[in-house]
């Protein structure tokens, strides 16, 4: 799985923040690693340099293998919650989207037999002839 940390200007990138960020993310997203062909990291501070409540926002885009991407979003008043809320948002949405598949129960495959059909039907007139037979 590889993990792309973007952030924007009133952020200051750096080494030690991408590896912090790959870090979370892998950690929370673990089980899902073989599942994954890609997360996509955008950090953003909303309000630039004016402080502000949940000014602080982290989007998450995950690839699945075979399935349309996944996006999440948390806003917080630092970057730390920011991420760890996103990462606890994508885990849940990964778990509800291999869940459901994991637990789609497949198809049973059921042979066309159109002669024990028409057996059926058959056995249906003659009973019916019959009934007819004897309420007469």
């Amino acid at each position: 799985m590889q993990i792309q940390v973007n952030s924007d200007n009133h952020i200051q990138g750096s080494k030690r923040l991408e590896e912090w960020v790959r870090t979370t993310i892998e950690s929370t997203l673990e089980r899902y690693e073989e599942d994954l062909t890609r997360v996509e990291v955008h950090l953003r501070d909303e309000n630039g340099d004016k402080p502000g409540p949940h000014d602080m926002r982290c989007q998450l885009e995950a690839r699945p293998k075979g399935h349309q991407p996944i996006s999440v979003t948390h806003k917080a008043a630092s970057l730390e919650l920011a991420i760890d809320g996103a990462a606890e948002k994508l885990e849940h949405a990964l778990e509800h989207l291999f869940g459901k598949l994991r637990g789609k129960p497949r198809a049973a495959v059921v042979p066309f037999e159109p002669r024990a059909r028409a057996d059926v039907l058959l056995e249906e007139e003659f009973l019916e002839n019959e009934q007819a037979a004897q309420n007469a």
